[in-house]
Formats: structure tokens, sequence, C-alpha cells
């Protein structure tokens, strides 16, 4: 792997193709390449996130999660560079439950719907959720087209959970809380 990255500019995209892990060519705009570019643009905005000013009492624990959850979203973008190839398991699933158990446990149920915001890092876990989901509709999309395994399907669905759960963890431990949504109810004539 030591010179795969030498040369950055290769110009073989030029005419709107571009190689997959496997040495074939696709378009640009194939749903393989628009499910790797939404994975590309959920890793880049954890990125954004690890930078934030996370609150003192949870920041290492989360700046470890995240970057765990970087790797495995490398992993990902390269299990959909090749088709047919796997790099996810199931344990990568399975670890992101623990997370969302052991987050969740510590917030109060929900009984309203809450609106993305409070302090600047919670804002940025409900951008990095959305683009989770957009993620998430990418694989569905190209799984109804070529096989995938379900690892990478139930991996973006449980990461879009936790960045939810996240979100509100972070407000918390800045000693705010959810923002409500505030649904005024019209009467009907």
């Amino acid at each position: 792997m030591g010179n795969r990255l030498s040369k950055i500019a290769t110009r073989t995209g030029d005419a709107g193709m571009t190689g997959l892990g496997d040495g074939s060519r696709v378009e640009k705009d194939h749903l393989r390449i628009c499910a790797m570019g939404d994975v590309d643009e959920l890793n880049s905005e954890i990125g954004v996130l690890m930078t934030e000013e996370l609150p003192a009492s949870i920041a290492e624990e989360l700046k470890t999660l995240f970057l765990q959850i970087q790797h495995d979203l490398f992993d990902l973008g390269g299990e959909l560079c090749i088709p047919n190839y796997k790099l996810l398991n199931p344990e990568h699933v399975a670890q992101l439950d623990l997370w969302l158990e052991k987050y969740n446990q510590q917030l109060p149920p929900l009984t309203e719907f809450i609106l993305p915001g409070g302090t600047r890092a919670a804002a940025q876990a409900h951008v990095c959720r959305t683009v989770c989901r957009r993620a998430e509709r990418s694989i569905v999309r190209l799984g109804w087209d070529e096989p995938l395994y379900d690892a990478p399907r139930q991996y973006v669905n449980r990461l879009s959970d936790l960045l939810f759960v996240l979100a509100r963890v972070l407000n918390r431990a800045a000693g705010g809380s959810d923002v409500l949504w505030k649904h005024e109810k019209k009467e009907t004539k």
C-alpha cells in the first residue's frame, strides 16, 4: 500500500468515469459512487464534530467513539468501492447497539419531537445524523440494484440513531436540554 496515493490528480476521471477498487470503471453518478460519496461526507462531518468543543465530562470518551466510527466508515467506503467485498461485520453493528443502549439509558424519555440545536456540538451531531440518513438511503437504493451485504445498511441505520442520542447527550452534558418542537394546534373550521 506504500505508493497507492502518490499521485492524486490522474485525469482519468475527466470524461465522467471513475475507477472502483476492483479495477472496473463506472459513471461518476453511479449509485455505488453516490453511496460512497455520502459515506465520505458523513465521515468528514464527524471530523468536524470532533473539532467542536465537547463537554469536558465526556470529551475524551466521545472522541474515542467518534474516531472508531470514522475508521468503520472508511471500511464501509472500502466495502462499497469493491463489489462483493466485505469489511463490516455484525460485530460493528453490535458495537453501535451497545453504545446506543449505554447513552440512551442516561436520557429521559422523549415525549415531544426535538429540534436540531442546543450547543454547536449537538447541532453538528444532528447534521451528521441527517447526512447518515442520506447515506443509508443511498446504500438501500444501491442494494435494490446490486447485491450488498447486510452490515453496511444496518450500520448506517444504527449510526443515525446513535447520532440522535449523542446530540441529546451533548446538550445535557453541557448543562442544557433538548430543544422541543412546539406545535401550535390550529382550530379547523
